[in-house]
């Protein structure tokens, strides 16, 4: 593509739209899988024994084990819905800035 096509991407507000709303969106879910981790972080560090407890009575696994996974597995979840997002809702603004800059 050509400098001016660039520029007409860059002049149009659709552009500054979706820049935005990916930026909100990637932020949000930035804030929300750092809140959770520090949140978890500080309960080893000041609580631990909230999480020592064990799963069942005289079992060595404790419930920190499934709390951890289940972070990890909520932070997987969390990335699909930004790829499922950025396949869909996103990519179609941006095949549609692309298409009004060619034409």
């Amino acid at each position: 593509m050509s400098s001016e096509v660039y520029e007409r991407i860059r002049r149009n507000p659709k552009f500054d739209e979706l820049v935005n709303k990916r930026s909100r969106f990637a932020w949000t879910l930035t804030a929300v899988v750092l809140g959770l981790y520090f949140i978890f972080i500080m309960v080893v560090a000041f609580k631990p024994m909230l999480l020592a407890k064990p799963i069942w009575e005289g079992g060595v696994a404790t419930i920190a084990w499934p709390i951890g996974a289940g972070l990890i597995l909520l932070f997987w979840l969390l990335t699909g819905v930004y790829i499922r997002r950025a396949n869909t809702e996103f990519d179609d603004i941006n095949s549609e800035i692309i298409r009004g800059a060619i034409e």
